[in-house]
């Protein structure tokens, strides 16, 4: 059976969400249980913290979800911590250079592709230590995500894109459209440039191009221009939608007021 991030290399279209508010033991199973292939915990905007994180990336273990998780930003030290927990992939934000990346994949990736730093008999081996194996094993199977959200980024996309070791370049589209002083025109030209040149370099490198797309129609349509990672909504949008969609429904059918 192929791991995550072969699954990612090969291009598959692989759905998942972002959370960034419902923090409690079973999203993950209930997520599993939805059908959807990963989870990415927020540490960024969301309320997470690392030991949330631990007991969050636990309550996965034994479904089918693939618990990843988005860190604060690259400052972040160090940013293998999450994998040592037990997350297999980590999201980075606000990339914006070839140097800042190659760092990234440096930080966690065990030698000889990166420096990450060993502890065996943890979390992220189930508390049994491995042997020497485990290494490379673990730089197989460690999905790097690299956010670029900036004028900067897409200045230099093709040379964050084309480092070794990027699986996936996700699009931050409420950020860049502040960087490119349209904040949220989502339908602006030059987002929508942005949004299909990321797909063409991803082609080129093999990189999976990633999108929280608002709602089934955004998404439907950037699934067929090649992104392949896709968050359905954000837990908060997607809690809210459903509530509003259930009350009007009744309100409508004489059930409520």
């Amino acid at each position: 059976m192929k791991n995550f991030r072969q699954r990612v290399r090969d291009g598959e279209l692989l759905l998942g969400q972002l959370l960034l508010e419902f923090f409690t033991p079973g999203i993950g199973t209930m997520l599993d249980a939805s059908g959807l292939d990963f989870v990415i915990f927020d540490m960024e905007h969301g309320r997470c913290d690392i030991g949330a994180l631990e007991m969050l990336i636990a309550s996965c273990r034994g479904s089918g979800i693939v618990p990843m998780a988005r860190v604060p930003d690259l400052t972040f030290a160090p940013l293998s911590r999450v994998l040592d927990i037990g997350a297999k992939g980590v999201m980075v934000p606000r990339v914006e250079t070839r140097k800042q990346t190659e760092e990234i994949v440096r930080a966690l990736k065990y030698a000889p592709e990166g420096k990450r730093g060993v502890a065996l008999g943890i979390a992220h081996d189930l508390y049994r230590p491995a042997g020497a194996e485990f290494f490379a094993k673990a730089n197989q199977e460690t999905v790097v995500i690299i956010q670029v959200e900036t004028t900067k980024a897409f200045e230099n996309l093709e040379e964050i894109v084309s480092v070794p070791g990027v699986d996936v370049a996700w699009i931050g589209h409420y950020d860049l459209t502040v960087s490119m002083g349209f904040p949220a025109q989502f339908d602006h030209p030059q987002l929508i440039g942005a949004m299909n040149d990321l797909v063409r370099i991803c082609r080129k490198y093999g990189v999976a191009p990633g999108f929280l797309p608002p709602n089934q129609e955004s998404a439907a349509h950037w699934i067929a221009q090649g992104y392949r990672m896709i968050s359905l909504g954000s837990d908060i949008g997607v809690f809210l939608d459903g509530i509003s969609r259930f009350r009007a429904h009744l309100k409508q059918n004489g059930g409520a007021k």
